[in-house]
């Protein structure tokens, strides 16, 4: 081994034994031989790698293999890079609070919680984040499909814009910079959904080990996506009066989160909104600790105007506002966007376009033919006042059965409300909610919202379908 500047635990930097007949590349090898040497403590956490060039000239390979090696274990975990300081051995990540077990609670709404986003389950949908058809406009809905489907014969060719149709970009682009904050079309990226935004921003700016946070309770299905991309979803607690910024502070500061996941206005699921003077906190909490700021705005088209917008506050430098339109036109339709710096997109483009390609334009283009009518607006206004009188039932009813809401809802679609009782092995959510789907009705527990241990025996109600005597008749059995 010869005599190198870069120590490895008080001797020189060791020869990798490189076979350069063996099957396989000379990444692989180096990321094996590197990944076994942390693994069993020969490279301590912090230590100092060689640089790129060192390492191309210690083990005689391209410095382009000792980038594609590096870069690779830097995306598993094993290592870090500090700018202007090249790459060190990571430190090992905070692990995800267990959550304590609970015999006999590997339940049937576990296993039919896809029923929650499926539409297909025959029982009464009052967990699932949907509104009934009718609501919606149907004529409208249905009409701008037919009109989308006459697409012209010459935009069969190809996979369509990647940023997607154009003119429904424009036209949010428009939408957006008269109602919220000014926003190029260049600037909106459309995806299948808000759920496949979320995904296509983990993809491009978390690597596995990196910890984001998400709100306590917050969306269920965004804790399993953090999970499947090897991150650690850490939760800050929301409750009445929104984010607990104090809490914030502190596991900022442990924790040096990537990214953090925020619905701004009418949170699913307590339908709560942040106050102007909360989320300028939330902006400056980002700043200090240097993290991004995910804001999903899926439901702003419900929500009372000037309710705070971190897009607006920030103009895009640290954050990416995530939009959609299954909670106004119809979730079948599966059109989202993703707003973000003109020096972010390109990146989020690419990763869009490596994952999956385009985006369907016939959905895109039936979006556009919906909301261009001249009466989407009047349907979203009259859909805001349908639930707004639907809350109003729900909550009167829930309390009839002595439960009381987590919050009070500012808006939207959502009421969480529950009983005060400590969850025990024979009552829980999951339980409750299992002797609910055997009598028809389809309940999403607290447990399904947090990563905590319920204080309370509480659900999420869509209040469009709970104001429903069945559901009212089976909670009674249930005080």
């Amino acid at each position: 081994m010869e005599d190198v500047s870069c120590k490895h635990k008080g001797a020189a930097w060791p020869q990798l034994d490189i076979d350069r007949g063996k099957r396989g590349g000379l990444v692989d090898q180096i990321v094996a031989a590197i990944s076994a040497m942390v693994s069993e403590g020969q490279l301590g956490a912090g230590t100092k790698m060689p640089s790129v060039r060192q390492f191309a000239k210690y083990n005689a390979v391209s410095t382009f293999t000792v980038v594609e090696a590096y870069e690779r274990l830097h995306q598993l975990g094993l290592l870090s890079s500090r700018r202007g300081s090249g790459f060190f051995v990571a430190r090992p990540q905070p692990q995800p609070a267990p959550v304590p077990s609970q015999p006999g609670l590997v339940s049937e709404i576990d296993a039919l919680a896809p029923d929650l986003y499926s539409g297909q389950a025959e029982a009464l949908p009052v967990g699932a984040g949907w509104l009934p058809p009718e609501w919606y406009g149907e004529n409208t809905i249905l009409d701008a499909v037919r009109h989308a489907m006459k697409i012209p014969a010459g935009r069969l060719r190809g996979y369509g814009h990647p940023l997607g149709f154009p003119a429904l970009r424009q036209q949010l682009a428009a939408s957006l910079s008269s109602e919220l904050f000014p926003v190029d079309a260049d600037q909106i990226l459309l995806t299948h959904g808000a759920t496949h935004a979320f995904d296509l921003v983990l993809r491009t700016l978390t690597r596995p080990g990196d910890v984001v946070f998400v709100e306590d309770p917050g969306y269920s299905n965004l804790l399993a996506l953090i999970r499947h991309h090897g991150c650690v979803p850490v939760g800050v607690h929301r409750g009445a009066q929104g984010l607990d910024l104090d809490e914030l502070a502190r596991q900022a500061g442990e924790h040096h989160p990537k990214l953090m996941f925020v619905n701004t206005v009418l949170q699913n699921p307590l339908g709560t909104s942040l106050t102007q003077r909360q989320a300028h906190h939330l902006l400056g909490l980002a700043e200090q600790f240097d993290f991004w700021l995910v804001e999903d705005d899926i439901y702003r088209e419900l929500a009372l105007p000037g309710e705070a917008s971190l897009a607006a506050m920030d103009g895009l430098r640290r954050v990416i506002r995530v939009g959609s339109f299954s909670k106004t036109l119809s979730p079948v339709l599966r059109v989202g966007s993703l707003c973000a710096s003109a020096s972010l997109l390109p990146e989020l483009l690419r990763v869009k376009m490596v994952a999956g390609l385009t985006t369907s334009e016939i959905n895109e283009r039936a979006v556009l033919d919906a909301i261009g009518t001249r009466g989407y607006r009047r349907m979203v206004e009259r859909l805001a006042r349908q639930l707004a009188d639907a809350r109003e039932r729900t909550l009167e009813s829930l309390r009839g059965v002595g439960m009381a809401p987590l919050a009070q809802p500012r808006g939207g679609m959502f009421v969480s409300a529950g009983w005060l009782d400590a969850p025990i092995a024979t009552r829980n959510g999951r339980g409750i909610a299992d002797a609910a789907l055997k009598a028809g009705i389809l309940l999403a527990p607290g447990e399904f919202f947090t990563q905590r241990q319920p204080q309370g025996i509480w659900f999420r109600f869509n209040a469009a379908y709970a104001d429903d005597e069945r559901l009212l008749a089976f909670l009674r059995t249930q005080r």
